[in-house]
């Protein structure tokens, strides 16, 4: 018998100086069977990061068409598309094909130097493409603020961030391997 997504009941505070937006939002996210504690707080933080009255997060890991996050506009059209990990040259052209900007977060250590070494010249003529890798000593530290019922405040200024929670608090510097344009 399949196992059955985990919900997560939480409340995300964002204060984003670089772009001066400041919300909660309140989110119901389903954690799939196969996903880690350090991937669903990275949804939750790249959420945060891209914060806007239309972003949504997704089914994510349960189907292959879809981001972890994104924002349609009030017309439909894809604006932006939010995807986490590794994505293979394929999905990061057609992700780039259906929307307006395309963000990439890769997480994992060697695995993500290895993937970025394999992609970067491919993905290069993309100028709606940027991508930012995260240390996996940040996000193993990301990973220890979950709870299934969760009072996310993160702060965003030049760029970092600091995640804060019941259970801790936690400094990400997200490393931008490429940017738009």
């Amino acid at each position: 018998m399949a196992q059955n997504a985990t919900i997560y009941k939480v409340e995300l505070s964002v204060s984003d100086m670089d772009r001066h937006y400041y919300e909660t939002h309140k989110l119901t996210v389903a954690k799939h069977p196969s996903e880690t504690d350090e991937r669903l707080m990275l949804r939750l933080v790249a959420f945060a990061m891209n914060a806007h009255e239309n972003m949504e997060m997704t089914k994510g890991l349960s189907t292959d068409d879809e981001p972890d996050i994104w924002q349609k506009s009030l017309s439909g059209e894809l604006d932006v598309w939010v995807s986490l990990g590794l994505p293979s040259e394929k999905i990061i052209r057609q992700s780039c094909g259906k929307s307006k900007k395309t963000i990439i977060y890769t997480y994992g250590g060697k695995s993500a130097e290895i993937w970025w070494d394999k992609v970067r010249n491919s993905t290069a003529r993309f100028d709606n493409l940027q991508v930012a890798n995260f240390s996996s000593v940040e996000t193993a530290a990301l990973a220890d603020l979950a709870q299934r019922a969760l009072k996310l405040q993160v702060n965003i200024q030049d760029g970092e961030l600091m995640i804060s929670a019941d259970e801790g608090m936690c400094y990400l510097h997200p490393v931008e391997l490429k940017a738009f344009g």
